[in-house]
Parts: structure tokens; sequence; C-alpha cells
């Protein structure tokens, strides 16, 4: 009996020190934020870029964020310097227009994309240029909130990964 209790701690130490080690080790793609509560993985940003806006009124944001959790989460809001009016629009039937929140799956990702779903900034309180960084933080349903240095791209700009699957 003694032997056997040893036995099953070990294996309940070893099943510990294997989940703390995958749970320090993650994916670190470029512009990614971090944050996140203790039950819901920091979903991972990659690929986020800004058009230089052609003025002050307005600019979009685009950005693959990825999911690596086993929960579902939804993207509710975002923030940055830049403007304080950032909206999350939704692109159907060619159409434009403002929601809530976005689904980001479990174990998979949503893309904002131009022609697509994006993140608009709008009322800027100044026009970046191509070459400099603009943060943005994003805001999840159940996740902490994500801090991403957004890219400012040339206007013609187009992510390569902006393939839809």
């Amino acid at each position: 009996m003694n032997a056997r209790a040893t036995r099953t701690f070990a294996a309940a130490l070893s099943l510990t020190a294997a989940l703390a080690v995958s749970a320090c080790s993650s994916d670190s793609g470029s512009g990614s934020g971090s944050a996140g509560g203790a039950d819901q993985a920091a979903p991972v940003v990659s690929g986020a870029f800004m058009p230089e806006p052609v003025n002050t009124r307005m600019a979009g944001a685009f950005m693959i964020i990825k999911n690596a959790s086993k929960t579902a989460d939804k993207l509710v809001g975002a923030s940055s310097p830049l403007s304080d009016d950032l909206q999350i629009h939704e692109t159907k039937d060619q159409k434009m227009q403002q929601v809530p929140s976005m689904d980001l799956p479990a174990g998979g990702e949503l893309k904002l994309e131009r022609g697509g779903n994006h993140i608009m900034l709008m009322g800027l309180k100044s026009a970046p240029k191509v070459g400099d960084k603009v943060t943005v933080e994003l805001r999840f349903e159940k996740a902490g909130p994500v801090k991403v240095e957004v890219d400012v791209k040339e206007r013609t700009y187009t992510a390569q990964n902006s393939t839809a699957h």
C-alpha cells in the first residue's frame, strides 16, 4: 500500500509538472500581445497592420486573432491612444456595419482583413505615417485585454496570409 501511494503521488507530481511546463510555453508570433485570465489563455495576434490613412477621419486595422484555448471567446471592444472611438465592423454583402462583438471560436481564429471584418478607428487624433506603430488594446469577453502594435503600411498593402479558408 505504501509503494502504491508513492507511485500515485509521483504520477500526480509528474502530471502537475507537465501541465506547468506546457502552460509556460506559448506561440508568440509577431505583433502578439499578452494577457489573460486564470482559466482563459490570451489570444495571440499576428499580422497586425493599418494602411496609412488618407486623412484623420478614419482608419482600418486588420489582423489575425488566434484562440488556442478550448473555450470560445468574443472580441468585445478595442481602444487606442490614436482615437477615442474604435468600432468593431462586420462586412456582409459588401456592406459595413458596426457590431457589438465578434466570435473567436475555441481553437480557431478570427480574421480581420480588407474587404471583410475589421476594427475601425474613427476621428483620429493624428495621421500616422508608413513605418509608424499604433498601439491598440483588444478586449475580450473571457480573456484579458491584449495589447497589439499595429504596423502602419502603404495604402495599397495587402497581407500575405489573407486567403480565406
